[in-house]
């Protein structure tokens, strides 16, 4: 939400820097963005106040040598007027008028501007030039060159009022506050919210003249005015509806000011009618709409329009303002008169029924809507608006005919209409008021610091409760505006005071008490003892949404049947249909970033630790188990200057080495199985073991998986593994041994065993026979071919034998190597490569 300084400054004396200001709002829950300075001095841009002035078109002479330029005389509050060249569209109109009294922005020699003819912002300083053989040293500038807007249209016309020779920065120079307001806090969306949470930190009065409209112009608030039959057939979504009418309106551009407040708060300025409906909705928080009277249809056989809230009939179809044509569902509320919709409640307007230039009577809707039914109409509709976010916040029933008398006279000022003397009102909804008994000594135990009395009673006073003291004298009786629905515990007025007072203030302590012991988590530790490993192995760690779509989950089972929604927990208010469903694998939203990072570079290595979430059958609560998911693919290396041939491509023996060396660091030893599964290449995927617990699934992604997921025509492996079970046997106790100071003796084995025989299983024979002289065995060629026969493949190992007390003789390695010989024959069957 933007707020114009300016605007703001109607409300509350401001007596300290913008910056500050900002700062302190910020201190208090109301988070500034940003701040957006025009014409000051910490602008991009700032007006020079001697050089940047209003000035007045006196007159409009012909330009001697060019057509499309005329030379105009500028009274800007010198000793002489100004004669400039310009080629104005507005001002060509008027050439050889000596009498017109136009208010323009006005620049001199010298001025820094920005350049209306350049792409983008470019400044220039001004200088004496001469154009097409006239001097001209000063400029009548556009909204571009003032850095108000990027379109060079047009000269900027300023009201009539504006005061000749009064510096442009002092007359329309502005600071613009843009916030981040979090949470269901329609109160904080509006001028005067942002206003009296400034009142309340200066310690400075709140002017109320935009609050207090119907103590200014009295009305009726009468269920069934004159000029309108008005009916809520849903009051559990409609609260109140309130409706002003204004007769004989002139639609036309709204004044000066109130379309720079629109444009600088991020409205675009239509008409004066639509434009007090957005001005208002901003400056109280309250959306409005106008209707064009006319239009509006009786019900049979009456003469009066009529408003009828009520749910939509499912199919009924309307025309938005926006020009789509809408289908609504039974859920959805609606505006409508005698013959259908007009409005869709607290979204958007009908385009039958839109105030036009034709317009001459308007009806001005002020309602109060269910919060939950106007986020999930907008959501269903797409359709995002400014009311409709309000309204999602939770907007205040109480504001409806102050914001509807407020608009109704503005109206009437700025379009020269009547305000009706009654207001349509119907109230169904009507809360009680709450009242909350709060001992101000509540302060000081919960914030630890104290809060003298007077002080917690002008901090609530200042935010709008009503505060008097119980006869007990002890406690205060403090009653809770309307518009702050969040407030229903003593517990939240200290939150109100200690914001206000300023967490700022707070003195600096140290702990009285020692700290605690730290003990060990080893959840925590081990998941961070992970993520050193893996990223020490080049990956880089995601954290995606847990949020999935079903069809994510069918994407990675090709050919199996459609997940069942029953076996998966989903959303009932989700707020897309593409993250509904809770996700029970990492694999979908890892392969989705990979496509995503895949746009922009060739080789892809992440991983994510995050937990999936499984449905009990008798619990309420779903089980949230920890898992780790890898994705790689792309090139085996970077590219670099060395290359001096094809790139291989990354594979299952890739993610195969990455997942040894986590288990290697990790002190555990692993197995791999061959496995078959939907998601998964066939022949290229494989069940993980970890200290004899199956702990996971890797393997090359499955063609048909990997086109579903918009993947190139490329090896895209993955690995998905029970974080908790591979972590279940981590930070045992392990035994270390000694470095041996005798040389070790290598020797190398080559045997044929059968196809069939995995070569972990001879590797894990080979250590049981060699024992404790024989300290590692790697495997360093495997061959299959005619020399060893059908069926069978030769695998040869490199073995390392060494003692921790004597070099070995060759007789002991012997007798070892005969050992290992043996084993492996009567085993495996296998016999020694010649």
């Amino acid at each position: 939400m933007r707020v114009p300084v300016s605007w703001l400054e109607e409300y509350v004396d401001i007596d300290v820097s913008v910056e500050e200001l900002a700062e302190r709002l910020t201190l208090a829950g109301l988070e500034v963005e940003t701040i957006e300075y025009i014409g000051l001095p910490q602008a991009d841009l700032p007006w020079d106040p001697e050089r940047i002035v209003v000035g007045e078109v006196l007159g409009v002479q012909p330009h001697p040598n060019a057509d499309r330029l005329v030379l105009v005389e500028v009274d800007y509050g010198g000793n002489e007027t100004e004669l400039v060249v310009t080629g104005a569209p507005s001002l060509l109109d008027h050439e050889g008028e000596t009498d017109l009294h136009l208010k323009v922005a006005f620049a001199l020699e010298g001025s820094c501007l920005y350049d209306g003819h350049a792409e983008g912002r470019t400044t220039m300083t001004l200088r004496e030039v001469k154009i097409r053989g006239v001097s001209s040293r000063a400029m009548v500038c556009s909204e571009k060159e003032l850095g108000l807007s990027e379109e060079q249209v047009d000269i900027l016309y300023l009201p009539d009022d504006a005061p000749v020779g009064k510096p442009l920065v002092d007359y329309m120079g502005d600071a613009i506050l843009e916030f981040d307001i979090k949470g269901p806090f329609a109160h904080l969306n509006s001028v005067v919210g942002i206003a009296r949470e400034a009142a309340a930190l200066l310690d400075v009065p709140l002017h109320r003249d935009a609050l207090e409209v119907l103590d200014r112009h009295p009305a009726e608030l009468v269920p069934n005015p004159d000029f309108l039959f008005l009916d809520i057939a849903d009051p559990d979504l409609c609260p109140r509806y309130s409706a002003a009418f204004i007769a004989n309106v002139e639609v036309k551009p709204s004044p000066f000011w109130m379309q720079m407040r629109l444009r600088r708060a991020g409205v675009r300025p239509i008409n004066n009618i639509v434009d007090v409906t957005n001005y208002v909705m901003l400056e109280l928080g309250q959306p409005l709409h106008a209707f064009d009277y006319a239009l509006l249809k009786p019900r049979p056989g009456e003469e009066r329009p009529a408003i009828i809230v009520r749910r939509a009939e499912p199919g009924e179809q309307m025309k938005t303002l926006d020009g789509q044509v809408r289908t609504f569902d039974g859920d959805m509320l609606l505006i409508t008169d005698g013959s259908g919709p007009v409005a869709v409640a607290g979204v958007m307007g009908g385009e039958e029924s839109e105030v036009s230039r034709e317009t001459v009577n308007v009806l001005l809707e002020s309602a109060n809507f269910d919060y939950l039914n106007v986020r999930r109409t907008s959501r269903e509709l797409g359709l995002n608006t400014e009311s409709s976010q309000r309204f999602g916040r939770r907007v205040d029933p109480d504001l409806t005919a102050r914001a509807a008398a407020r608009a109704a006279h503005l109206m009437a000022e700025l379009a020269g209409g009547s305000v009706a003397p009654a207001i349509g009102d119907l109230y169904p909804g009507r809360k009680p008021e709450r009242v909350i008994d709060f001992d101000p000594g509540y302060v000081a135990r919960i914030l630890g610091v104290e809060v003298p009395r007077e002080e917690v009673e002008r901090i609530l006073r200042s935010l709008a409760f009503q505060v008097s003291e119980r006869p007990e004298g002890q406690t205060l009786r403090v009653q809770v505006p309307s518009h702050r629905r969040d407030v229903t515990r003593p517990i939240d007025l200290v939150e109100e005071v200690g914001r206000i007072w300023g967490y700022d203030r707070f003195p600096v302590t140290l702990m009285r008490d020692e700290l605690p012991p730290q003990r060990e988590n080893a959840r925590l530790e081990g998941a961070e003892r992970v993520r050193d490993v893996l990223t020490g192995c080049g990956l880089d760690e995601v954290i995606t949404y847990s949020l999935v779509s079903l069809a994510d989950e069918a994407r990675l089972h090709p050919g199996e049947p459609m997940p069942v929604p029953e076996d998966y927990l989903q959303l009932r208010n989700p707020l897309s249909s593409e993250q509904d469903t809770l996700r029970q694998t990492l694999l979908p939203s890892l392969l989705d970033t990979t496509r995503r990072n895949l746009r922009f570079v060739d080789r892809v290595a992440i991983f994510e630790i995050g937990r999936v979430y499984r449905p009990v059958e008798e619990g309420v609560l779903p089980e949230e188990p920890r898992r780790l998911g890898i994705v790689i693919t792309g090139p085996r290396e970077e590219r670099s200057w060395l290359d001096h041939q094809d790139r291989t491509w990354m594979d299952f023996f890739d993610m195969k080495g990455i997942f040894e060396a986590l288990i290697s660091r990790l002190g555990l030893e692993g197995a791999f199985k061959p496995a078959e599964q939907a998601a998964f290449h066939p022949g290229r995927c494989a069940r993980v073991r970890v200290n004899g617990r199956e702990v996971g699934l890797m393997g090359e992604i499955h063609p048909l998986a990997r086109e579903a997921f918009g993947l190139p025509e490329q090896p895209v492996c993955a690995l998905r593994c029970d974080l908790d079970e591979l972590l279940a046997s981590w930070g045992a106790p392990r035994k270390m041994t000694p470095l041996s100071t005798h040389p070790p003796v290598y020797e190398d084995l080559a045997v044929v065993v059968d196809q069939e025989i995995p070569a972990s299983r001879v590797r894990d024979l080979i250590v049981q026979a060699g024992g404790a002289l024989l300290r590692s065995v790697a495997l360093f060629d495997v061959y299959r071919g005619a020399q060893v026969g059908a069926d069978k493949k030769s695998l040869a190992y490199r073995l390392t034998y060494q003692a921790e007390d004597r070099t070995l003789t060759d007789h002991e390695v012997a007798e070892i190597r005969s050992s290992i010989i043996q084993e492996l024959e009567d085993g495996l069957g296998a016999t020694l490569r010649s």
